[in-house]
């Protein structure tokens, strides 16, 4: 509670002193941080999509009456044509409320092909829902698309139809599922002045990794449920760009955030804060430990005892360092940053003493730096029950 208070504390106030009253302006109401296949995960690869339509899933934490949809093809090596596409409110496995299906076009045309690399706007149109209504996405994707951009975890499955053109139908019969977003990455609301976004940026713990479909139990959903729950202040989105095994500074599960920053923080409308919370993978990673031979399987050789990513090695001034930039990219921009401190992960496969010592002096800069408008220490809550410290600004709750 004192987490949510104090993010409504520092952004209301910023967001009353900059738009109109009377304004309107495009703010993200969901997101995805898109990625490729993980190159040490082969089963991963995705195959099989051309000449298929593809039914996503999400769920936007504000109400909106006019949407835009936010599409992807930053990991391609070739043009994403799309030959149509459909928005509606979604019913249940998979199905969609036949009244409320619209067409999605792309500068008045209903089929697009999107660069490699580059995202896609479609043109805005008009549907009402509540805020954490389901809404549908329907994709056709006729001829091969190259590589893949997708999000693994995914908060629904995705509907993968037989063969054919099925963006309209009510129901996809005889689909398949897949746990993954593809090529989608963003709904967008257009909103009252004063309608705000607060992007919360990490790895596998934002992501919600290992939560069950359709729960919403991460702790970015809890929290719009606390933001939402909170009488007289403006509508504010919370939107999920954490990836699993994502790092600071080195690329593996996706490319690193200060490579991703741009796209899947700045580029998103009506952005008003963040919430910054990854570094343990950077720590831990390159001290990951081999996974132990089978018995009676193949013996290892010598190369193989060593994590792929043990070149990799960061210290705290690194990862620190990785924050400065963090923080000075996002306040560019008018972007107030909230960071967190990184939780224990003694148990883990690649908890070593050094890298704790390296955890400890990179919370030890958050809490005491002052770089931050404000600190969340998780790590402080999962010890002694204090989530939230004063950051540069000077505001700050103890709960």
């Amino acid at each position: 509670m004192a987490l949510a208070v104090l993010i409504a504390m520092v952004l209301t106030s910023a967001a009353l002193a900059q738009t109109p009253k009377d304004e309107k302006h495009w703010v993200s109401a969901w997101s995805s941080a898109m990625h490729a296949p993980l190159a040490f995960a082969p089963g991963q690869a995705i195959s099989g999509l051309e000449e298929r339509t593809l039914r996503m899933i999400v769920r936007p934490t504000i109400a909106g009456e006019r949407v835009r949809i936010r599409f992807s093809n930053a990991c391609g090596n070739q043009p994403l044509p799309i030959g149509a596409a459909h928005i509606a409110l979604a019913s249940k496995d998979g199905k969609i409320i036949a009244a409320s299906d619209r067409i999605l076009t792309f500068s008045g045309k209903g089929s697009t092909s999107i660069p490699p690399g580059a995202p896609m706007l479609s043109d805005p149109i008009d549907l009402k829902f509540s805020a954490f209504a389901e809404i549908a996405v329907s994709i056709f994707l006729p001829t091969n698309v190259g590589n893949v951009t997708f999000h693994l975890v995914g908060q629904q499955p995705t509907y993968l139809s037989e063969p054919g053109d099925f963006t309209a139908a009510a129901e996809m019969l005889n689909a398949t599922t897949k746990p993954s977003w593809f090529f989608l990455s963003g709904l967008e609301v257009f909103s009252p002045s004063q309608t705000m976004t607060i992007l919360t940026l990490g790895d596998s713990i934002t992501d919600g990794v290992g939560s069950k479909q359709g729960d919403y139990n991460d702790w970015p959903d809890l929290l719009a449920n606390r933001l939402a729950a909170q009488k007289g202040l403006p509508s504010m989105a919370v939107v999920n760009t954490g990836i699993g095994g994502n790092r600071v500074l080195h690329d593996g599960a996706g490319i690193s955030t200060l490579a991703r920053f741009d796209r899947d923080v700045l580029a998103q409308p009506g952005v008003a804060g963040i919430i910054f919370f990854e570094g343990i993978n950077d720590i831990g990673w390159p001290r990951m430990k081999p996974p132990a031979p089978r018995p009676g399987g193949p013996a290892q050789d010598a190369s193989s005892t060593e994590s792929p990513f043990a070149k990799e090695l960061v210290s705290a001034q690194d990862i620190i360092a990785g924050y400065r930039q963090i923080i000075d990219r996002a306040r560019q921009h008018g972007i107030k940053v909230f960071i967190a401190t990184l939780l224990p992960y003694e148990g883990a496969g690649y908890y070593t003493e050094d890298g704790e010592a390296i955890r400890s002096a990179v919370n030890k800069w958050i809490r005491t730096s002052g770089a931050a408008d404000a600190v969340f220490d998780f790590d402080s809550e999962r010890r002694h029950g204090s989530v939230v410290a004063p950051g540069a600004s000077g505001q700050g709750l103890a709960s």
